[in-house]
């Protein structure tokens, strides 16, 4: 028996990195997974993986944008919020009918401890637009939760994937942000993929029955 037998689970940015950890994760755990991703070609190397994951695409991916406020123009800000905000309220919406209909479902967003948890050096609307999915994360859960439907949002810090590889090799000086990244890992080294999939098996689970509303972080003691 898995933790999850019996849900449904459609995940977005499955690709690769955390998305990638959780579909095969949540698959493992016996739900039927649906993943998605606009790489058609990276999400596909999810074929063979456990027997109820299904893969598709669609028109979601990551972008970080590096700067202050004054080195980020009106697009950045368009461009990030749609990415990270935008998408997520069309997704809730377009779900949040059929939960409420059976009286029942469970949503989870991801966050970042770079956002109203902690303030971060260069993130400015990165960091905004993720404060803003803790919000809408605590909104949805406050909106419904006498409907069956729970919300939470994960929040992690420094994640080792290939996101972060590729922005760390795009830097002029790849060895010294990787030093910089590393230095700031109280810890000593970043979260894996993996450890922030067992959360969301948590979350997704009957487990965190209970819990709704919530950011769950999982940062090493970053914000500390």
């Amino acid at each position: 028996m898995g933790r999850l037998d019996g849900k449904v689970i459609v995940l977005s940015a499955a690709a690769q990195g955390i998305g990638r950890a959780a579909a095969i994760a949540f698959a493992k755990e016996g739900a039927q997974v649906t993943a998605t991703d606009i790489n058609g070609e990276k999400l596909r190397e999810l074929d063979g993986t456990p027997d109820e994951l299904f893969v598709m695409c669609c028109i979601t991916y990551r972008f970080v944008h590096h700067g202050s406020i004054l080195d980020c123009e009106e697009a950045d800000w368009d461009f990030t919020m749609n990415v990270n905000v935008r998408s997520m309220y069309l997704m809730c919406k377009a779900f949040l009918p059929k939960m409420l209909a059976k009286k029942s479902g469970n949503i989870i967003n991801m966050a970042s401890v770079a956002s109203s948890i902690k303030g971060v050096v260069n993130r400015c609307v990165y960091s905004t637009s993720k404060a803003a999915v803790i919000g809408f994360t605590k909104s949805i859960a406050a909106d419904y939760i006498e409907q069956g439907i729970r919300c939470n949002c994960v929040c992690p810090g420094t994640v080792d994937t290939p996101s972060l590889r590729g922005r760390i090799q795009a830097q002029p000086d790849p060895e010294q942000a990787y030093k910089d990244f590393m230095a700031r890992q109280k810890t000593g080294r970043m979260c894996t993929a993996e450890e922030v999939a067992h959360l969301c098996v948590y979350l997704a689970s009957d487990e965190s029955a209970y819990v709704t509303g919530t950011e769950q972080i999982i940062d090493g003691g970053w914000r500390l």
